[in-house]
């Protein structure tokens, strides 16, 4: 039996609650009432109602205050340093952080359940899978709420307000400089930051007092058709848990892999086809092998001349457009192999000679001008060093001629 249940009535718990049960019952009730989410704004009853909350959870979360009130009453708990002297908002802020509802009126204002850090993954992606669309398997490792001791990291009670911080996480730190005094606030050394403290002999076995473990989780992420490199495929929610946050997602980045053969820009494909001199100039069919099951038989029709680096397109064959899947374009561009010197007879080529169009003729030579003769010779490795910007071997050795022996040292 209690002396009184007013405190536990306003929290809507029976005095028997678990402290889980009263931090819940405060997190709902706390929401409910700030007078930042009162329709119509703050009034003198929405305040009155939103502190005499805070005092009620102020007392009865903590362990000797809750004892005292439960078997002398209110009056009892106020002479213990209760609720006389208590911020409903400096409750707020401890139990949910600062910032919720904004800075508006110039009150501190609290804020909700603190949002968790987002986890990105990469995806490589074959440009075959972004053409035909694919479902891949992904497995993730997060943090997640332990199960054992339902985020309390040990038994019921084991649990406390950390004596030394009192649950803010921080030590203030008073230095004298001089005539100055410097205030420093620090993580605090005895809890870490958490604000509590838990009896070593009672900590959860399963998270080691952490609240949280490991786990592997597998995700099914959707690659649809015309993804593109870069885009996102968000799992809203999925990242790390903590108590007292809200988990971030985690976010999968798509990214293209290198194709042999095709290059894509935006909803277009780019290919490379070389094609025989005959058949750059009489006509005939090349394959191209589609990012699917298909492979593309490309006519060039007699009399269509196909010149070097020239580019064709296939309407309709590119890459299918991101959720409206309409095809982009294939461009080709054509390189012409021609055969090696030599190939063919004197009698051949005065054949070709005959089907060819004719030669351009020669330009004349301008007045004043002499005519020599000249001969092109295929480029050997002397001269390739010279085209990309090579010394030449003979200047070399003139200027080492010119140069004279080099100068020894004399001998005493």
């Amino acid at each position: 039996m209690v002396y009184e249940t007013r405190l536990y009535d306003v929290l809507g718990v029976a005095p028997t609650a678990s402290p889980t049960d009263l931090r819940k019952a405060y997190r709902k009730l706390a929401l409910i009432h700030h007078p930042d989410k009162v329709q119509g704004g703050p009034t003198a009853e929405s305040d009155a109602k939103f502190k005499e909350i805070g005092e009620a959870y102020e007392i009865l979360s903590d362990e000797k205050k809750r004892q005292i009130y439960d078997a002398r009453g209110m009056d009892a708990a106020k002479g213990n340093g209760g609720p006389g002297d208590v911020d409903a908002q400096d409750i707020f802020s401890q139990f949910f952080g600062s910032g919720m509802f904004g800075n508006g009126g110039g009150r501190r204002q609290p804020s909700g359940p603190r949002r968790g850090r987002d986890m990105a993954h990469a995806l490589k992606v074959s440009l075959e899978d972004l053409y035909k669309g694919k479902t891949s398997k992904l497995q993730v490792t997060k943090s997640v709420i332990c199960s054992t001791c339902d985020d309390k990291g040990g038994k019921e009670g084991a649990v406390k307000q950390c004596s030394r911080c009192h649950g803010r996480g921080v030590e203030t730190e008073i230095r004298q400089m001089g005539p100055m005094v410097q205030q420093i606030q620090h993580e605090c050394r005895t809890c870490g930051g958490e604000g509590e403290e838990i009896d070593p002999r009672h900590k959860c076995k399963k998270c080691n007092g952490k609240k949280v473990v490991s786990e592997r989780k597998q995700l099914e992420v959707n690659i649809d058709r015309g993804m593109k490199d870069g885009q996102k495929v968000v799992f809203q929610g999925e990242a790390d848990q903590a108590p007292g946050i809200i988990p971030g997602d985690i976010v999968i980045v798509v990214q293209e892999k290198e194709h042999p053969r095709f290059k894509r820009r935006g909803d277009d494909l780019h290919y490379e086809a070389e094609v025989d001199l005959l058949t750059a100039l009489a006509g005939g069919n090349i394959h191209i092998q589609h990012l699917d099951d298909r492979v593309l038989n490309v006519s060039i029709l007699p009399g269509e001349v196909i010149r070097p680096n020239e580019i064709k397109v296939i309407e309709g064959q590119g890459m299918p457009s991101y959720r409206h899947h309409d095809p982009g374009n294939l461009f080709v561009k054509f390189s012409v192999r021609f055969p090696e010197s030599n190939w063919t007879s004197e009698e051949n080529i005065k054949k070709l000679e005959e089907i060819l169009p004719a030669r351009e003729p020669v330009p004349s030579i301008p007045k004043g001008f002499e005519e020599e003769e000249a001969v092109l010779s295929a480029i050997d490795s002397h001269h390739q060093r010279k085209m990309n910007g090579g010394e030449d071997d003979m200047d070399e050795d003139y200027e080492e001629a010119q140069q004279g022996p080099g100068v020894q040292c004399a001998q005493q």
